[in-house]
């Protein structure tokens, strides 16, 4: 089938649809809250094709992007955007099942902050692929080049150390990055809050237009997305600023208070993109932990 680049997407685990000439999407049968309806799996060209992000270590999802090949046509290449467990974990076994490399920019340490290493025992991010190691690294401003197709090579970290986007054409494989249906979790240590605003800014000042998030549906105006991603950045910041300014709170205090439409649930996740805020305020000097860094510690600004 073929569908419109909008938001009306409305794919079905493990079908193929076919989003554009030379690309096709395969949904992974992974739905949470944090994923939307699953990861999106991207199969990019014809005869010998990418696929982008092969997803979760499931074998129904293998079997799919298998079936979604067209007679006679091969994996050349697997690409991955970030190494959390909804992304990465199938690339070994499809690799395994194609003989197509793995490229990513690096283990699932590659682009992390030294100075936040210290905190990978607190827990409440996505789940990293601990194992997950590519055959080939891969570095900003690299081209992958297909028969049919290529992509340049975008290091946006902030999301996760090692995350990249893909410019093709006119559009941007983003993976967790910028998305439609969600602001992006940022959680330390593997997330980095002023990272992440550097490479929105990055991805901003490129000129493709249409964003193939990893989850959702694509985005038609990836720029106004951006800016609106930007700012609501910018206002969590500043309620953040204000919360500590009138007492030290804990990141999990300040969550309950400002995320007050989010489900109790999902507030150990607000609580992680609390502290990627504050820590962000303690590079700058605006803010200090009265302990260690921790999730359950408090602060206080300066």
């Amino acid at each position: 089938m073929t569908a419109m680049d909008d938001d009306r997407l409305d794919p079905v685990p493990g079908a193929c649809i076919r989003l554009r000439p030379g690309l096709r999407l395969v949904l992974a049968p992974n739905p949470s809250p944090m994923t939307c309806r699953g990861t999106n799996t991207y199969l990019l060209g014809r005869g010998r094709v990418a696929v982008i992000d092969p997803g979760p270590a499931l074998t129904a999802h293998r079997d799919a992007l298998m079936a979604a090949l067209d007679p006679g046509e091969t994996i050349s290449h697997i690409l991955v955007t970030h190494s959390h467990v909804d992304h990465s974990p199938l690339a070994r076994p499809l690799a395994q099942a194609s003989g197509a490399p793995v490229l990513a920019f690096g283990n699932s340490a590659a682009g992390r902050r030294a100075d936040l290493a210290g905190l990978a025992g607190l827990g409440g991010g996505e789940g990293v692929d601990a194992d997950f190691a590519p055959d080939t690294c891969v570095a900003h401003g690299d081209r992958i080049a297909g028969e049919d197709w290529q992509v340049e090579v975008l290091h946006t970290p902030g999301h996760m150390g090692n995350h990249i986007c893909l410019a093709w054409e006119d559009a941007l494989f983003t993976g967790d990055h910028v998305m439609g249906w969600a602001s992006s979790m940022v959680s330390p240590p593997d997330g980095d809050l002023a990272a992440f605003m550097a490479s929105l800014d990055l991805l901003a000042a490129r000129p493709e237009r249409v964003l193939f998030p990893g989850h959702g549906a694509p985005v038609p105006d990836g720029a106004a997305r951006i800016a609106e991603l930007t700012a609501h950045r910018r206002k969590r910041a500043a309620q953040i600023a204000n919360a500590i300014a009138a007492g030290p709170a804990t990141a999990a205090q300040i969550a309950r208070a400002i995320y007050t439409d989010t489900p109790p649930a999902l507030l150990p996740a607000a609580t992680r993109n609390v502290l990627a805020h504050l820590i962000e305020m303690a590079d700058k000097s605006l803010a200090a932990p009265d302990d260690a860094i921790s999730v359950d510690g408090c602060w206080r600004r300066l």
